[in-house]
């Protein structure tokens, strides 16, 4: 039995392969806790042991593999909860990581202020020797001049250790690296994490990496006796071995959201929308993503608690703004609706847990959306709690909802509108237990045509899990921007390498979720733009790059020289469980009757609101698709 297995801030979500669903309160201080608990809920406990009977193949013994996406990484970051890290870099360059870039946070705000470095000026330290910008030796390192880093007080638990042009050449690093592991202490290596120019954002990724690994190697490892196997979602969405992922953190910020993505997209694309945005609400946050051609947009880098991390990611918009979203009256008299979050424990003040906040969970059910009995994780909701957390926060169900709205409105078009795409061309896919929700009004105010809600849709990331790839991604920067000779046996050599880690890891033998009797593929891409610029784009190939800057920024200089500044690979093993063999769910609307709102559509792990104006009609894939009356 396979299962996969998604860690929100609220609720953890477990789907197995024959298509049973578990959803359980998370438990922040453990959340391996809540996946013993989802997992014995499904019969599948790690040693065939359940807390009650459980129907269906697989019940009563252990998972064979368990599919796992976690908020563990991406919490520890916002909430600068890492472990004490030490920065070891080239001499002269200590504050490069405080330095950072030019650009301000707000242009013209006087008072903004940049997030505070990630490791204090006192535990940043500096080795003789030095690589020339073509990655030849200048100055040959000295370890030795480095202090007892094991004797600092208070102790750091990890070394950063991140050396000027080390992605060009990294034996410097790699002799710093051997010396420090000598004195017992835990490294991480930048040219190990992120081997690409721009010493900055390569430092960032290197200390983050550094300051999660304690934790997150404690806690995966932690997780490896609830299943055979146990394989990691990346922010890119393909798994990754356990102890592979125990190792690079930073790589596993969008884990989660990842998954409900890569599922998002798929149903999409069976409904006859290749373009469309995914819309993922949660109990905490909400998740949007741009799909172009049935795939989800990628990022090379992104930003978390304003710190930039360079692993390749889906380009995944975050806001907060969920369900346990809490609802107050702010000094100046506003209605304000998150980002702080009632979270799991107490929860909305319906869940009868202690909470008495308002949240938008609360509004949702005074204003009729929910269902009185509806029952989430085995929770009974209490309206008459909802009705006065309101009360005592000043606000209506109605107020909470619209500020929510606007809200997520302003993420979507985010992901549309200001990237030069119209939204009125795509359909928004709807999931998470409070996503089908809010989709009707959202979808409204965009002018977009169809909202799909999927079969599964309040677990939808776990489903994503079940049904990812097993994936890696390498980059190396290229040593001559202007001199492309060599670049197709680098482009074979670096792809050889991805499918072998692939191979590797990707349970070619044991049949697990990688295997899917499919051969490993590969792609390469090269990172390049016109001299002078400061920023590339990521493409096939030179010859196409001219069209994808035209596309991206209006124009292009097809006489004018290329750089190129990176290759890139990524290995793909598809998985033994798609979507589509999953079993049917049975829904509502699943006769072929539309369903026209004003209505509620109650299902099992989320709720779906038809407003009025809107039908809702059985789609491909299990999918609900709700359409305004006019465009059907």
């Amino acid at each position: 039995m396979q299962v996969g297995a998604d860690t929100g801030g609220t609720f953890t979500d477990l789907v197995t392969a024959d298509g049973r669903v578990a959803k359980v309160l998370s438990t922040p201080d453990d959340p391996g806790r809540a996946l013993a608990a989802g997992l014995a809920e499904l019969g599948l406990g790690p040693d065939g042991a359940t807390t009650r009977p459980a129907d269906g193949p697989g019940a009563g013994s252990r998972p064979t593999l368990l599919a796992h996406g976690t908020t563990v990484a991406t919490n520890a970051v916002l909430e600068r909860r890492g472990a004490p890290v030490a920065l070891v870099t080239t001499e002269g360059l200590a504050d490069v990581i405080e330095i950072a870039r030019q650009d301000r946070p707000s242009l013209y705000d006087q008072l903004a202020s940049r997030p505070e470095p990630l490791v204090p000026r006192g535990r940043r330290f500096e080795v003789p020797g030095r690589l020339a910008a073509d990655g030849s030796e200048l100055a040959p390192v000295d370890p030795g001049a480095l202090p007892d880093l094991a004797a600092l007080d208070p102790p750091v638990a990890a070394v950063a250790v991140c050396l000027l042009h080390a992605d060009l050449d990294p034996r410097h690093e790699q002799a710093v690296a051997a010396a420090l592991r000598s004195r017992g202490l835990e490294v991480t290596c930048s040219h190990e994490v992120s081997p690409e120019m721009r010493e900055y954002e390569r430092t960032v990724t290197t200390v983050i990496n550094a300051s999660l690994v304690p934790r997150l190697r404690a806690y995966l490892r932690g997780l490896t006796g609830l299943a055979d196997e146990v394989v990691v979602m990346t922010s890119a969405g393909g798994l990754l071995p356990v102890d592979e992922a125990a190792e690079l953190p930073a790589a596993l910020l969008l884990s989660g959201p990842a998954g409900g993505v890569r599922a998002g997209a798929a149903v999409a694309a069976a409904n006859g929308f290749p373009d469309a945005i995914t819309f993922d609400m949660g109990g905490t946050s909400t998740d949007v993503c741009l799909i172009r051609d049935g795939a989800p947009e990628p990022a090379a880098e992104r930003r978390v608690a304003g710190y930039p991390v360079r692993f390749p990611s889906l380009d995944v918009h975050t806001i907060g703004a969920g369900g346990g979203s809490i609802a107050r009256i702010d000094p100046g008299g506003a209605l304000v609706v998150g980002p702080q979050s009632a979270g799991a424990d107490p929860g909305p003040a319906c869940y009868g847990r202690g909470g008495t906040h308002a949240t938008v969970t609360d509004a949702n059910l005074v204003a009729g959306r929910i269902p009185a009995d509806a029952a989430f994780g085995g929770l009974r909701l209490d309206r008459a709690a909802a009705e006065a957390a309101l009360e005592r926060a000043g606000a209506t169900a109605e107020g909470v909802l619209a500020v929510v709205d606007a809200n997520m409105e302003r993420a979507l078009r985010a992901v549309s509108v200001e990237r030069g795409v119209d939204p009125r061309g795509l359909a928004l896919v709807a999931f998470g237990g409070a996503g089908p929700l809010h989709a009707c009004a959202l979808a409204e105010a965009l002018g977009m045509p169809a909202v799909i809600v999927p079969a599964r849709a309040g677990v939808l990331s776990a489903v994503g899990l079940l049904t990812a790839p097993r994936r890696r991604d390498l980059v190396r920067s290229w040593p001559t921007p202007l001199d492309h000779a060599g670049l197709d046996a680098a482009r074979a050599e670096l792809a050889a390498a991805a499918a072998k880690l692939v191979a590797a890891g990707g349970g070619v033998s044991s049949g697990g979720v990688g295997d899917g009797g499919g051969d490993v593929s590969v792609e390469t891409a090269l990172d390049c733009r016109y001299r002078g610029q400061s920023h590339e784009l990521t493409v096939p190939s030179v010859a196409a790059f001219h069209d994808a800057h035209e596309r991206r920024n209006g124009y292009a200089r097809p006489g004018h020289p290329v750089e190129v500044v990176a290759v890139r690979a990524t290995a793909v093993r598809p998985p033994a469980v798609a979507i589509e063999d999953l079993p049917p769910v049975e829904r509502a609307v699943g006769s072929g009757a539309a369903l026209a709102g004003p209505a509620v559509v109650a299902e099992p792990d989320c709720t779906i609101w038809v407003a009025e104006g809107w039908v809702a009609e059985p789609g491909a894939a299990g999918a609900v698709v709700l359409r305004r009356r006019s465009d059907r």
